[in-house]
């Protein structure tokens, strides 16, 4: 497996069950972050309580988005957070517990911003029109990505999302990204793990 600066794979697939994390992580991928939308309290504890299992069982690095509480409740070792998120998080918590934080970014004040708390990575979106998430921003383009990388140096990773597909992940890369992260691509094609597969060699991961 091919890693990239401090992330582990250069595929990141985005699921919203944790049964996900078991059919992906058994066709490959190392990479992969829970985004759970539909669910709150005991119901969330446990999706993220099997997330954490499936991953174990297949040496994947499973990242929580938003819920960093339920995260360190659980003993998750990587959060992402939005922006929006960054109003609320205990970062003090999350650092002494060793936890790595992604955060997204959109423009050149949200990547200065979330500089500023050290992330683990940064991420920038969307790259192309994405359906599954109303954005405020506009497609940012594989410019953008060369942009960034630019501003954050060579050593801080580099997370591409939004519209993303296995034909244009390659693209990302050769701009500047680390990893390529997808939503649609993954859960929603026919066969998500052929297509875990597809990425793998697309990307040279």
């Amino acid at each position: 497996m091919t890693t990239s600066r401090h992330l582990p794979q250069r595929i990141y697939p985005v699921v919203d069950r944790a049964s996900w994390i078991d059919r992906l992580g058994k066709a490959g991928a190392r990479f992969i972050q829970l985004r759970i939308k539909d669910k709150a309290g005991p119901e969330l504890l446990e999706e993220i309580r099997e997330g954490l299992k499936a991953a174990k069982t297949h040496d994947v690095t499973l990242v929580i988005n938003d819920f960093w509480r339920e995260a360190l409740e659980c003993g998750a070792t990587h959060v992402h957070l939005g922006q929006e998120d960054l109003d609320t998080a205990d970062m003090k918590a999350l650092r002494a517990a060793g936890i790595g934080v992604g955060i997204s970014t959109h423009d050149v004040p949200e990547l200065e911003r979330a500089l500023s708390f050290a992330p683990w990575y940064v991420a920038l979106g969307p790259i192309w029109p994405t359906t599954t998430k109303e954005m405020a921003f506009g497609p940012q383009g594989t410019q953008r990505l060369t942009e960034w990388r630019e501003r954050i140096g060579p050593d801080m990773p580099l997370v591409a999302i939004g519209g993303i597909t296995l034909e244009r992940a390659p693209a990302c890369l050769t701009a500047g990204a680390d990893s390529v992260s997808a939503i649609s691509d993954f859960i929603r094609h026919a066969d998500p793990e052929g297509q875990v597969r597809k990425w793998l060699a697309a990307t040279h991961s």
